[in-house]
């Protein structure tokens, strides 16, 4: 299985913004209901995509300072970044052939 990076604002920049790999970034929380039925299909794509993309989640309750900077109003928001860029953001729970069809588009 791959390994989901738990990313925060001291090592967000050194496994997202330097990866060489596309990175899918699931922004969460705990007590979201719709975040608890993304993160197993989040975890699912981290395996069926490895080597491919790197996959990472945000605790927006931990890391204020990062949901804020990328604009995070609501949650889950998954974006996935390209050489350090924000490529694609979808906001809510989202299929995991949805998420797959956006990846594909980016790796």
């Amino acid at each position: 299985m791959a390994e989901v990076k738990t990313l925060t604002k001291d090592n967000f920049e050194q496994e997202v913004v330097q990866a060489q790999l596309p990175v899918l970034v699931d922004f969460w929380a705990p007590w979201c209901g719709p975040c608890k039925v993304v993160g197993p299909v989040v975890d699912s794509l981290a395996a069926d995509n490895e080597g491919k993309l790197v996959v990472g989640k945000v605790n927006v309750d931990e890391n204020k300072d990062l949901a804020a900077k990328f604009g995070i109003r609501g949650i889950p928001t998954l974006v996935i970044f390209k050489d350090g860029n924000e490529v694609q953001r979808m906001v809510g729970a989202q299929s995991k052939a949805q998420l797959q069809k956006a990846i594909d588009q980016v790796i």
